[in-house]
């Protein structure tokens, strides 16, 4: 099998997603590549156990993809082996109204993971400059002041919106928090054969909606916001990494891959030391349950 090498997904300089790989091949079968996935996420789970004795950083995992990129799927199978209360998934559907009552950013906000925890975002606060950008029109309905029309929804309100976020993500790398941001990226083809199989089989027409369809006609559109919004948000302490979709076992090693890699960085994070005190009487305490009746 190939190395996976970080560089070659990291986001460090500006890209254009069109000369990003929606497919790459590991020279691995796929029983390879999903045996290989299985002991990287269990080390995963390991590492993670360790992070929440430590207690001192969180993990902040954020997934963006078109429709059918296969974020749900890719979340089940990367994170299956780690402890349930080490890590929480939210997955953000369109704003309610008691949200919209709050700023854009308040709801990420309050599912943010605590220190010890990593905490998993299906679609992020990314999409307040994704399907926003591409509709502005449902910037309206959040009832901001002095935008009233479309026509107030301009780029200097993007640029403000694009430095709420950076100032969001490094206020959150700056108290502990380590960031990762995957953009799946799915080709268009491999999308409409996707779709396709959620109408051809029964137990996935559930998945499908019809406005998936009217979203998929703006494909260029998103494209471009997705370019624009990693270039200006790809940052060393919150990167971006461009993970090729198109085939699903894949890019679950891929991402795998890359956490554990990076994670393994932290080289402060360990389990704590035990006090001295109760260290020293450990042989005491090991005879007095060896002793019982």
């Amino acid at each position: 099998m190939k190395e996976i090498k970080i560089e070659d997904y990291k986001v460090s300089e500006a890209i254009k997603i069109e000369d990003r790989k929606t497919f790459v091949d590991l020279d691995a079968s796929k029983k390879k590549i999903e045996k290989t996935l299985e002991d990287t996420r269990e080390a995963l789970g390991e590492l993670q156990d360790t992070l929440y004795a430590h207690g001192k950083y969180a993990v902040l995992v954020c997934f963006q993809g078109m429709d059918a990129a296969g974020k749900d799927s890719l979340i089940r199978e990367v994170f299956k082996d780690f402890n349930a209360r080490g890590v929480v998934v939210h997955s953000f559907k369109v704003p309610t109204e008691n949200e919209k009552k709050h700023d854009y950013l308040w709801r990420h906000y309050v599912a943010l993971p605590a220190r010890g925890k990593f905490g998993v975002f299906n679609r992020t606060h990314y999409e307040n400059v994704l399907v926003t950008r591409v509709h502005p029109e449902y910037i309206l309905g959040e009832n901001l002041p002095n935008v009233n029309t479309v026509a107030d929804v301009d780029d200097s309100f993007w640029d403000k919106r694009f430095e709420q976020i950076n100032n969001f993500e490094k206020t959150l790398a700056e108290n502990g928090t380590i960031i990762f941001k995957f953009f799946l990226n799915l080709s268009k083809e491999s999308q409409k054969h996707r779709q396709l199989r959620r109408l051809n089989k029964r137990s996935k027409n559930w998945k499908f909606s019809p406005g998936d369809l009217d979203e998929r006609e703006l494909w260029s559109d998103y494209m471009r916001c997705y370019e624009e919004a990693i270039n200006r948000t790809s940052k060393p302490h919150a990167p971006w990494y461009t993970i090729p979709a198109d085939d699903k076992p894949t890019a679950r090693l891929l991402v795998a891959t890359i956490l554990l890699k990076e994670m393994q960085q932290y080289k402060d994070i360990k389990e704590p030391e035990l006090d001295a005190k109760i260290r020293a009487r450990i042989e005491e305490f090991k005879e007095r349950l060896n002793n019982e009746d």
